[in-house]
Parts: C-alpha cells; sequence; structure tokens
C-alpha cells in the first residue's frame, strides 16, 4: 500500500502502525511522587491524587530550561510509565539518576520487556474495543491495562497523526498474537497497515514535535510550542525557574512554524532559513503530504513566525504556515496558499 492510500486510509478510518521507536522506562520506590514531581514539568502530584490510570504529558528539562525529552506519563497503581523514544531511554535514565540522592526510587529500563504497535485514526479506539471485547474509555494521555486473547497489555491514549490513537505495550513475544486479534477485529472497520514513514508525514501535518528532530537540548518548551506540557500550578521542578522567566516575559527568539514549500521537492533536515537574505532558522522534519505536497516543520526566528511569511533555502523558497496542517478532525485547514495566508498562527504564552 502506497504512503497515499496509508494517510487516507488512516484519517477516515484506522492504521496498525509498528512503533519499535517507542518504549517505556518505569518509576517505582516510596519516594517515586515526590521525587518525580520535582524532575519533570507534569503535575505528578495531580496524577497520584485522581485515579490509577492518570496521566500527562510533560517535559525532562535540563537546569537551563531545555528539552532533554518529551514524556507522555502515566501513573499505573504505584508504579509510573514514562513513555519516550526508545534510542533515548538511557539517556533519560542517566540523567533522572543523577537526582537520586537519598531518595526510595528506582529506575527501571523496560526496552527489551515491552513491543509497541499504534493504533491511528478515528476508529482506532473502536478497534481495541472490539478486540479486547470490552469498552476504552481513555482521556487523552491516560493509560490502562487490559488484556486481548488473554494476553496483558498496556494503552496509552495518544498518539503521533493528529488523530484519535492508543499506544498498545505488549510483552515480549506477544507481539504477533496482539497484532492477529487487532487485525481481525479491524477488517470490517477499515483498519489498514501502516508504516513509519506514512506516520512521519501524518505528524508534521498534525506539527507535533518530535524528540531528536524538533526536540533536543538547544530547545525551549515555549519555542516548540510545548504549553500544554508544562503545570504552571505545582511547585519547583528542574528548569522551572527558566520556564516561569519565559512565560513572564511572554516571548521567545525562535518559534516551531510549518512550511508550505513552493516547489515539488521538501528541502533535506538541517537545511538553513532565510528571510530577506538573513539567516533565520533551519528546517526539523519534511515530507511530501498527499494533501499538501512538499511540507516541513522548522525553527524561524519570532519576526518572521507570522503566516505567510515568506523563507528561503538553497534551491527553493516556502511560505509559514498554521500548525497543524490538518485540523484535528481532519479537515484541511490550509488548502491553498490564499486560505494558508489567512489563518491564525497557533497562540504561544
Amino acid at each position: 500500500m502506497n504512503l497515499e492510500s496509508i494517510v487516507a486510509g488512516t484519517r477516515s478510518g484506522a492504521g496498525l502502525f509498528a512503533m519499535d521507536d517507542r518504549a517505556l522506562l518505569e518509576v517505582r520506590g516510596e519516594d517515586r511522587v515526590r521525587w518525580l514531581d520535582g524532575m519533570i514539568s507534569g503535575d505528578v502530584q495531580a496524577l497520584e491524587d485522581a485515579e490509577s490510570g492518570a496521566g500527562c504529558y510533560a517535559t525532562l528539562l535540563t537546569n537551563r530550561g531545555a528539552i532533554v525529552a518529551d514524556l507522555h506519563v502515566g501513573r499505573l497503581g504505584e508504579v509510573y510509565v514514562l513513555e519516550s523514544r526508545r534510542d533515548q531511554i538511557p539517556k533519560i535514565q542517566e540523567t533522572l539518576e543523577r537526582f537520586i540522592i537519598a531518595d526510595d526510587v528506582t529506575l527501571f529500563d523496560r526496552s527489551g520487556d515491552f513491543e509497541v504497535l499504534g493504533l491511528e485514526g478515528p476508529r482506532a479506539v473502536e478497534v481495541l474495543e472490539s478486540a479486547i471485547g470490552a469498552r476504552v474509555d481513555l482521556l487523552p494521555e491516560s493509560w490502562a491495562e487490559f488484556q486481548v486473547e488473554g494476553l496483558p497489555i498496556r494503552v496509552g491514549a495518544f498518539g503521533f497523526s493528529g488523530e484519535e490513537a492508543v499506544q498498545i505495550h505488549v510483552g515480549a513475544g506477544d507481539r504477533r498474537a496482539v497484532e492477529q486479534a487487532l487485525e481481525a477485529a479491524g477488517r470490517e472497520r477499515g483498519l489498514i497497515q501502516g508504516d513509519a514513514a506514512a506516520l512521519d508525514v501524518m505528524r508534521i501535518e498534525a506539527g507535533i514535535p518530535l524528540l531528536g528532530a524538533e526536540l533536543d537540548e538547544t530547545v525551549l518548551p515555549p519555542e516548540a510550542r510545548l504549553e500544554r506540557a508544562i503545570a504552571t500550578s505545582k511547585g519547583c521542578y528542574v528548569g522551572q525557574e527558566i520556564v516561569a522567566r519565559l512565560r513572564a516575559r511572554g516571548q521567545v527568539n525562535h518559534l516551531l512554524v510549518g512550511l508550505r514549500i513552493e516547489g515539488e521537492t521538501p528541502p533535506d533536515v538541517d537545511t538553513p532559513l532565510l528571510c530577506s537574505g538573513r539567516g533565520t532558522g533551519e528546517v526539523t522534519s519534511s515530507g511530501l503530504s498527499p494533501t499538501f505536497g512538499p511540507i516541513a516543520l522548522g525553527f524561524v526566528r519570532r519576526e518572521h513566525s507570522e503566516v505567510g511569511t515568506r523563507v528561503e533555502f538553497e534551491g527553493g523558497t516556502a511560505r509559514v504556515t498554521a500548525l497543524p496542517f490538518l485540523s484535528i478532525d481532519g479537515i484541511e485547514s490550509s488548502s491553498s496558499s490564499a486560505d494558508a495566508e489567512n489563518l491564525d498562527p497557533v497562540e504561544t504564552n
């Protein structure tokens, strides 16, 4: 199945994706709540006060407020799970363990214990419900445990396409059985088999920043428009002082933007961007969208982030557009250059 068919099928029904690049780190111990609350930007105490399964999106920051990792955090009983990119789990663990002094906290890398499948699309939850034979009522970012064909699974309610989605963590060796159950459940619900290339295009269309692409230790959360990852009503955590100062100041020097390429070929990642002949930023992700043609994500200086601004790169030009390229319900939000110029940009605080 080609990329266009996968994108269209996922956005109209559901797509099943092998998420081999995602993994979990577990946090256990008597001091896990207090300690983790002081480490990340999400409100861990609020998760502890809620029912098991509560979750949030958060960041792990340096003491200068830059992004070490973004995390999908969940509480499952007395265990906290931190979901992120598989190849970054060792770094995340190493960073966090430096702050364990006399705390009763233990971190477990579960990369080798779970395999991950992603269900993305408006019928994703419906497919999962059919496979497990039970209702799935998850708030965004929340977690739950179920069984498929008698096999235990962990489910997180988040995704990377901009559509409704769940991430399914299955025990090592159980993946094929769970995958077959999902395929059977989805046979009459439009489920298609997706791939990494198609999911990345949908991620770019949705304007979702990715660790290792848009997010790293040179980027501050407001620059990547990650205000939703920052709890404003909790106590101190690593990097909090810088984040609070940025919020009070109300602006940053660079911002993540969408780029509609005026041509047939998207620029390579790390391609420098210029505005009126002056350097303004760089491309961080790019792809060929079936809906919008060549598109990209990138950072530009704040003064060049207004929708409709023309930027140049070696061999081509692009226009800054609002994010997401595609609205959350799958309706086209920038079907022409003229439309793009009339869209409101993503708000930043």
